[in-house]
């Protein structure tokens, strides 16, 4: 289960343990490969935005969030089992929405589910035309933020190639 509570823990700190903890569990289940585990939360005014628990829950996120800036934070955990192996680190992107009305939101909903999205909304999807602009990676808003993991895959001597037809398929 994702923790959402902060206590003494940092974002950056939370999300990566979040990620820890979805890789092992995975890790658990295979006997051999190469685990990747990810958590995303958006962060404004120190209050943490994960997934909505419902769509009024996604509807008072995002309208919280609209026309704000607001920082995505992703946790990566990747888990060598062959070589009894694990990296974990995190990405960190600030994004600009546009002011968003009631109306732009209930239409929004209509045809995405914010349900399974950190602060109710997409980058890669509909919900592009309300980001105004990034400071950072593109695909840690996505939620897998891919020049990370490949570093990461690099400080693992874990082959690339492996990573690029994960990343394809």
């Amino acid at each position: 289960k994702e923790s959402q509570k902060l206590t003494r823990m940092s974002y950056q700190a939370l999300v990566k343990a979040n990620a820890l903890k979805k890789a092992e569990a995975v890790a658990k289940k295979v006997k051999s490969g190469v685990v990747i585990g990810a958590d995303t939360l958006v962060v404004y005014k120190n209050h943490i935005y994960g997934k909505p628990k419902n769509i009024r829950d996604a509807r008072a996120m995002l309208t919280t969030l609209s026309g704000k800036a607001q920082w995505v934070y992703t946790g990566l955990a990747i888990i060598d089992k062959d070589r009894q192996r694990q990296k974990v680190s995190c990405e960190k992107t600030k994004i600009y929405m546009d002011r968003l009305t009631s109306k732009e939101i209930r239409s929004y909903f209509r045809s995405v589910s914010p349900l399974d999205k950190a602060g109710s909304f997409d980058i890669q999807g509909r919900g592009a035309i309300f980001i105004r602009r990034i400071e950072g990676c593109f695909y840690n808003v996505v939620g897998l933020p891919l020049h990370l993991l490949y570093r990461m895959f690099k400080e693992l001597r874990l082959k690339i190639f492996l990573l690029l037809c994960c990343v394809t398929s």
